[in-house]
């Protein structure tokens, strides 16, 4: 099973500030929805209240509260609990959607990166994390106005 990171990223590393989406990028959006349609999407749980369930595709919610639960969505202790779930289930993808937080304990686990990078510099407290060069290759960059789709494979272990 490949397990991939899909996030917009500001060139600061910003990807969010609390409970408000920095941008509305539709061709983002589009994209999301076309490549993580039918497989497994990995969020942490504050993530997923603020997201919400999308359609045709499984969500493993990140929380360190065991009680809680929503319709419809699975829950794990941890991304890599939430992995190993996803490739019991017998996926094929499984996608770490974020936050933050979930971006930085799942980047070990991750084979590619899908990353939009928004060439804007917003204030906000969520960050991707570094993409060290000597981990990851650049293996595609489709230019847009605003925002490039650049994708990245693990180099090293």
């Amino acid at each position: 099973m490949k397990v991939v990171a899909i996030a917009a990223v500001a060139d600061n590393g910003v990807i969010g500030s609390g409970q408000d989406m920095l941008w509305h990028i539709s061709a983002d959006f589009r994209r999301f929805k076309k490549v993580t349609m039918g497989h497994t999407l990995v969020f942490g749980r504050r993530t997923f209240e603020q997201v919400g369930r999308l359609p045709g595709r499984r969500h493993i919610i990140c929380t360190h509260d065991r009680q809680w639960s929503a319709d419809g969505v699975d829950a794990a202790a941890s991304p890599r609990e939430a992995v190993e779930m996803a490739r019991d289930a017998g996926e094929t993808i499984c996608y770490i959607a974020g936050g933050g937080q979930i971006y930085a304990d799942a980047l070990d686990l991750c084979d590619e990166l899908d990353i939009t990078e928004v060439h804007r510099s917003p204030e906000g407290s969520a960050r991707f994390p570094t993409i060290d060069p000597a981990v990851w290759a650049e293996t595609r960059r489709e230019p847009r106005d605003g925002f490039d789709f650049v994708g990245y494979r693990r180099v090293t272990s």
